[in-house]
């Protein structure tokens, strides 16, 4: 049976996610653990995450999951979900400026604001709700239809150094990354387990996914 850890560190909505991926796949073994063994074995990793990136990253040091985080990601299929992707990168603003993982060289900035849409109407920070999302090539969109629209709930948005390692974008207004990839990694700024039948179908496709881009 195949099995997927759920990473627990404290922050994020760690049930809900492992009931989508349950019901994504019935016959996965689907197990939220802190525990580096359980999480070194599994067949896949989920690494999730809501909150400030100060206490992720205190959190992720305190349980002394940082090494664990970067071994499993080296050569398992590895999913980020919201602060779980904004973790990955070099550094975030939030909190007076926090180090992060460093899987994808980036930083993780803030709406800047007053924000305004085209038709000059006030945007509110957080974004949150539903928006279109500009797909690349890779096989986690596989039957997932272009520009469908994800679920968001965000104040901060990512930044990678290098073009390639954006996977898919959105808008709010402006054009920002809301999915990176690399190898066996893929994240996502958007809550899959939010997203309804798209969200489902991408996390199908996680748990099929063999890592290879």
């Amino acid at each position: 049976m195949s099995t997927v850890a759920v990473i627990d560190y404290g922050m994020g909505n760690l049930h809900s996610i492992a009931k989508a991926l349950q019901h994504a796949d019935t016959s996965v073994n689907v197990q939220i653990s802190a525990d580096a063994h359980v999480i070194q074995a599994a067949d896949r990793v989920v690494f999730p995450g809501v909150g400030a990136m100060r206490d992720c990253m205190q959190a992720l040091q305190a349980l002394k999951l940082v090494d664990v985080i970067k071994n499993v990601a080296q050569d398992k299929p590895f999913l980020g979900i919201c602060l779980g992707m904004q973790a990955l990168l070099t550094d975030s603003e939030e909190n007076g400026g926090i180090a992060c993982l460093n899987l994808f060289p980036g930083h993780v900035r803030h709406f800047a604001e007053p924000l305004f849409d085209e038709l000059d109407h006030s945007l509110k920070v957080p974004h949150m709700g539903w928006n279109r999302v500009r797909q690349k090539p890779h096989p986690l969109w596989q039957d997932i239809a272009q520009d469908s629209r994800f679920y968001f709930v965000h104040s901060y948005y990512a930044i990678p150094d290098s073009e390639q390692d954006s996977i898919a974008s959105s808008a709010y207004p402006q054009p920002f990354t809301c999915a990176l990839a690399k190898n066996n990694v893929f994240a996502v700024q958007f809550h899959p387990e939010k997203s309804q039948t798209v969200g489902l179908q991408l996390l199908q496709n996680f748990l099929r996914w063999d890592g290879a881009a």
